[in-house]
């Protein structure tokens, strides 16, 4: 399949710049994909299509404030760092923004978020062919002790603003946990903890894994044919207990539905390691996998998901869930989308949700 076959208009202003003004209050278009019949519902209504025995599968990670502002010394130039991966004590793989002109051996003097000066200063060590700098801070033991006072939650480059005091909490789940993501996964930011306790009472279990969301996730395919695509590397975390939930609800015909591609991810990518009968076992790994149309999901049999931007690889992820193992999905999923356009649904991370049963 090409790339250019995941296209679809959108009209800018139905791209998100600010969350709903409460988690729950966003919209919710519920595809049955059995028979493309479409339903258009509040996010709060979301028990009405769950069922005692489901098993929700949530991912947990905690945004970074990944975002660091300075300048060159010598030149006063200003400059912006992205935290993208930790590769050892205290020194990352970031996006430098501008970064063509600033040579491996510089340093770069951060400012705190009031804009004072710091003693703290980052030094280039690296860079690689995709655009990344590896630095090596200086001035603290380490960056992650100083993000409170000097990082920015990193708000994704199609939302045309800066990151505000709302963004530090409803650019979080309200179970974030582990820290070590550069962007939210956005499906679970419409839950709060009410309508998780109303879940819980209906006896819907709620599980939970870990993927750190990398920089990637915004990156466009650049890749005419989906075949030649590499799709980035993410760490995930599969706990022993969603791993017997999930095992159990399987074998006796249950319902597991994942919340979010992030979470599919983790789920498909620990069934492809599975050496008896796609049982999940407990673990810890890093995953490239790359779900397009034909792809025969082992785990998930429901999916909770927010709009995906055009040629994205979230939007193929989704066409392949909409009809598995063919690639009518792709068919199916712009048709879902036209339709929400029309229904003026907003799109993207602080956008409406989608779950498809």
């Amino acid at each position: 399949m090409r790339t250019a076959d995941f296209d679809y208009p959108l009209p800018p202003e139905l791209i998100a710049q600010a969350p709903a003004p409460t988690r729950d209050g966003s919209r919710l278009l519920v595809l049955h994909r059995t028979d493309s019949r479409t339903e258009h519902r509040q996010f709060r209504e979301l028990p009405d299509y769950l069922r005692a025995g489901d098993v929700l599968v949530l991912n947990n990670s905690r945004v970074l404030r990944a975002r660091l502002r300075g300048h060159k010394p010598s030149t006063g130039g200003q400059l912006e760092l992205l935290l993208v991966e930790e590769v050892a004590p205290n020194e990352w793989w970031t996006l430098l923004r501008p970064g063509k002109r600033v040579r491996v051996g510089a340093e770069i003097q951060l400012r705190t978020n009031g804009g004072v000066a710091s003693l703290v200063r980052a030094v280039v060590l690296e860079k690689n062919d995709e655009g990344h700098c590896r630095v090596r801070f200086k001035g603290t033991p380490n960056i992650l002790d100083e993000l409170e006072s000097h990082g920015e939650i990193p708000l994704p480059p199609y939302i045309e603003r800066a990151a505000g005091t709302e963004d530090d909490t409803r650019y979080q789940t309200v179970f974030a946990q582990p820290t070590g993501s550069v962007a939210a996964p956005t499906a679970g930011l419409h839950f709060t903890p009410a309508l998780l306790d109303a879940l819980r009472a209906r006896g819907v279990q709620i599980h939970f894994v870990t993927l750190h969301v990398g920089l990637g996730t915004f990156l466009p395919v650049k890749a005419d044919n989906l075949a030649d695509h590499v799709m980035h590397e993410e760490r995930f975390e599969l706990p022993a207990d969603t791993a017997v939930a999930i095992n159990t609800a399987k074998r006796e015909g249950r319902r597991v539905i994942a919340v979010g591609t992030t979470t599919v991810r983790v789920l498909e990518s620990a069934a492809a390691l599975s050496t008896f009968n796609f049982q999940l076992s407990a673990s810890q790994s890093r995953t490239r996998i790359f779900i397009h149309p034909p792809y025969e999901f082992r785990v998930v049999d429901a999916l909770l998901t927010n709009f995906h931007l055009p040629q994205s690889t979230l939007l193929m992820l989704v066409s392949a869930f909409a009809a598995t193992g063919e690639l009518r999905g792709r068919e199916l999923m712009l048709a879902t989308y036209a339709e929400a356009v029309r229904e003026r649904y907003r799109f993207f991370s602080y956008g409406d949700a989608m779950l498809l049963l």
